[in-house]
């Protein structure tokens, strides 16, 4: 099920790009794409390091 929906996100990140206005606006649409998981990624990060911080003192 998620497989689908990653599918269809990308399909719809894709029809955006090609109708984008300008260079800028494809940017945007790249930023806007790919910084959730950045953002997730850093908070995983995050946790993982308090915890191990937290179990070894």
């Amino acid at each position: 099920m998620g497989l689908l929906l990653f599918l269809q996100d990308v399909s719809e990140i894709e029809k955006k790009i090609q109708e984008a206005p300008d260079r800028s606006y494809e940017i945007g649409v790249a930023i806007g794409t790919y910084l959730p998981f950045v953002v997730l990624i850093l908070v995983a990060y995050l946790f993982y390091y308090y915890s191990k911080r937290r179990r070894d003192s």
